[in-house]
Parts: C-alpha cells; structure tokens; sequence
C-alpha cells in the first residue's frame, strides 16, 4: 500500500499545475479493502491527504457517500460518488431543486465534478441521490481557488438530471459527525505533508529548533484527538471539539513553519506550499465558528442549570 501513496504523492504536483481528475488515484483507492475500524478508515484518509490534500478530499467524499447510501439500504455498486451540498451565492444560479424527479437548478464546490459517477445532492433540504451521466453541465471556469486545485471542485448546473433514490434526510447520528471527522482527517493528512517538508527544509539552529518543536507538539495533539474519537462511546460529543483543535494545531503548523522556513519553500512550489494552500481553502469551507458558538452556549445553558 506504500507504494499507492509514492504514486500518489509523486504525482501532486503535476495535478497542482495542471489541475484534472485524479482517475488512476481513485480508482486504485476505491479498490482496496474496506478499514476494519473507523480508526483505520480516519488514517486511511489522512495518509491519503498527506499524499495529495485534492485527491483525499475527493476519496473522503466518496467514503462519505458510500456510508450514507448504506444507511438507506442501496448498493453504492462500483460508482465513485460525492457529497454536494453547497448552494450557490445569488449571482452564481439558481439553487437545485426537484421538478418531477429530476434535479434542476445548480451547485457549487463540487469536488470530484466530471470524475465522479453519481452523487448525492441536497436540494433545498432534500438529499437526492443523482445520475451525473447525463443532463450535467460542468462549469470549469468557477472554481479559480490557489487551494485544492485537483479536486475538482466546480459549479455543476442540472439540467433535469435522473434522480436515483431520494434518501431519508440527513440527520442522522452518528452518521453526520463521522462524516465530520472524517474530513477532519484528510485536514490532518495535509498537516502532516507540512510538517514532513518543512522538517526537511529547516536547519538545525536554536531558533528553527524551536520551531519544529512547535510544529511537532501541534501534530502530536492532532495524533491524541483521533486517539481520543477512536474511543469514544459518542461520536457527536467529539466531532466539534476535534475538528476546532485539528483546525487550530493545523493553523499553527502553518505559520510556525512559514516563520522557519522562509520565503523560498513558497516561492518555489514545495510541498508546503500546496499543503498551506490546500489547508486554508479545505478548513474555510466548513464554518467552524457557528458550530463552536452553539457548543458554547450549550456549555453556557448548562453550567447555569447546575
């Protein structure tokens, strides 16, 4: 399996450049047995991440949608699927909606677009399950982001796409907070492609000493936080706080390792570029702040109580 992640990784930069589909990647990932543990799916994922940040959120993605079709009792067949749920900002199309058990309309941050086979789709506030065969229009020309180029992540418009299954809502525990940290994982295999380049480019003096220590302890909180989920009777008690400190440790890594290093690992498209790059897009995506905001008031509500 080591050498899947050479090959990958090998071939990181190249899609950086020249952003396209990671086929041979997912389909030599989506071949392999499935974890044992969800200990074993998370560094599954984070070691894919740490490879290629795109190629592991695309594979996440495509864990993401297997499960939940599982929920529903559907065979996800050898189909290599996402999760799209983000609606597009007024100006960027109609947001998708169902006419006659098709699905009109658009949606942005897709990864995995003119790769993937089917998807699932939340389409004001139902999850659908959608043919990307036929009657899909990829819009290439949206996503123009310095981060997670080879991702894929591009508006898709609908144009009365075939509808599958449509799936019961999507609340269900712990199906959402697994789901939450496994892309979690993939932020933290990112990390780890950070801390191996920038160890590998700092020299041994007292002041980049320092800082490849910070950037060790911030990994190794990382490493103790899925040790913690791995455990833990309730998933939906973790997820938030995990996700926050992964998001913190991971903003640290970055800026103690840009201190350190210097310009040139930027200036000359290293492997922590694209890791600080990948990072900072992959986290804003997912609006942590409002989740930690609810997470304390309920802290707040219940300390009163007492």
């Amino acid at each position: 399996m080591n050498g899947l992640f050479d090959e990958i990784a090998a071939n990181a930069a190249t899609l950086d450049a020249s952003p396209e589909f990671p086929t041979a990647a997912m389909a030599a990932l989506t071949k392999l047995d499935t974890p044992d543990t969800r200990k074993d799916e998370w560094e599954l994922v984070r070691r894919v991440a740490k490879a290629d940040g795109s190629v592991g959120r695309i594979f996440e993605g495509h864990l993401n949608g297997v499960e939940r079709l599982k929920l529903d009792g559907i065979d996800p067949e050898d189909h290599w699927l996402g999760v799209w749920g983000a609606d597009p900002a007024p100006n960027e199309g109609e947001p998708a909606h169902i006419v006659d058990n098709e699905l009109h309309g658009t949606k942005v941050f897709c990864s995995g677009a003119g790769g993937l086979t089917r998807a699932l789709v939340i389409a004001k506030g139902t999850l659908v399950y959608v043919d990307l065969s036929h009657n899909v229009e990829i819009d290439k020309s949206w996503y123009r982001g310095g981060g997670m180029r080879a991702s894929e992540s591009h508006r898709v418009n609908f144009e009365g796409a075939r509808i599958v299954a449509t799936l019961s809502p999507l609340t269900q525990e712990p199906y959402l907070s697994g789901d939450a940290i496994r892309t979690a994982a993939a932020w933290a295999g990112i990390v780890d492609s950070a801390v191996e380049s920038a160890l590998a480019q700092l020299k041994d003096d007292d002041l980049r000493a320092h800082a490849a220590g910070r950037l060790v302890v911030a990994q190794q909180t990382i490493d103790r936080w899925f040790e913690y989920a791995a455990i833990a009777d309730d998933l939906t008690k973790v997820s938030i706080p995990l996700r926050q400190a992964v998001a913190e440790a991971g903003a640290t890594v970055m800026t103690e390792a840009a201190r350190a290093t210097g310009s040139r690992p930027f200036a000359t498209g290293t492997a922590l570029d694209r890791a600080r790059r990948d990072f900072e897009l992959f986290v804003l995506q997912h609006r942590l702040d409002p989740l930690v905001t609810r997470l304390g008031r309920e802290r707040i509500e219940s300390a009163r109580v007492v």
